[in-house]
């Protein structure tokens, strides 16, 4: 699946947003990187919409040609498809970590109340998040 996203350039810096997700935005030095950080503020803002409520039902790009606001907003902006894979189910992996640093994260993870797998889920995204604004 994808969401179209609205890239606008202003002043030599290129601001992202998208129709169907308020609030999702970021802005870049340069189209290519705009396309780049754009897939992954989407998967950011849509990890926090898990959380907080459902999610919204992505529009194509004839539906939204329909909607007044969208023809508005979209004047002079470049039109991208991102590619959008809302939320599944977990799945099992195997990963391979040094035996002392395992330990470590066991602790932390009892000590908070979180399963192993929770608590490496919870620090991915967070470094995930730290990348995204730092990118």
């Amino acid at each position: 699946m994808q969401v179209v996203a609205m890239i606008h350039e202003e002043d030599g810096k290129f601001g992202v947003s998208f129709p169907d997700f308020p609030g999702c935005t970021t802005v870049a030095d340069d189209l290519d990187s705009a396309v780049a950080k754009a897939a992954e503020v989407l998967a950011f803002h849509v990890e926090g919409l898990v959380e907080d409520g459902p999610l919204p039902n992505p529009r194509s790009l004839e539906q939204l040609r329909s909607d007044p606001l969208f023809k508005e907003d979209a004047k002079g902006a470049v039109l991208v498809l991102i590619p959008y894979a809302p939320p599944s189910r977990a799945i099992r992996v195997n990963v391979t970590v040094d035996e002392s640093l395992l330990a470590r994260i066991d602790r932390a993870a009892e000590s908070t109340g979180q399963t192993r797998s929770g608590f490496l889920a919870e620090a991915a995204k967070d470094r995930l998040s730290k990348h995204l604004t730092h990118a």
